[in-house]
């Protein structure tokens, strides 16, 4: 279910796929991955990006950037957004942060902002996320 303001929905449920493929490492980062992603939901359509991860995973300390371009709609919105994440993970209690990059928006996306929350992540590799517009 999703909210709205005079029309325009402020919080979209949506769901996305990932496939993830080794990309050429770079220095100071123990794994370089290409991402792919197709959103269907309140966000349809897909996103390219690329991914970064650091750490210990085995002692519960690690990292990971990712930065991707989405490319469909949002709430009927056509355009274009990059949306960014940092997780990190100490002593195996994990924090996330997961936004619209201020700026990036083009056509109908232009001036979004907001954050994305990721709820339940499937066996099959689903991931329920809610988007919320700023």
């Amino acid at each position: 279910m999703s909210d709205t303001t005079a029309g325009t929905p402020t919080s979209l449920d949506a769901v996305f796929t990932v496939r993830m493929t080794l990309g050429d490492p770079l220095p100071g980062a123990d794994a370089r991955f290409d991402l792919a992603k197709e959103w269907t939901g309140g966000a349809e359509g897909t996103s390219r990006g690329v991914m970064l991860t650091a750490g210990d995973p085995e002692t519960g300390s690690a990292g990971y950037v990712v930065s991707e371009t989405f490319e469909g709609t949002l709430g009927g919105r056509r355009g274009t957004l990059v949306l960014q994440q940092l997780g990190t993970m100490a002593a195996g209690e994990p924090e996330l942060q997961y936004v619209i990059v201020p700026g990036s928006g083009t056509d109908e996306l232009a001036g979004a902002t907001g954050t994305v929350t990721i709820g339940e992540i499937h066996d099959d590799g689903r991931h329920e996320v809610r988007i919320q517009l700023a």
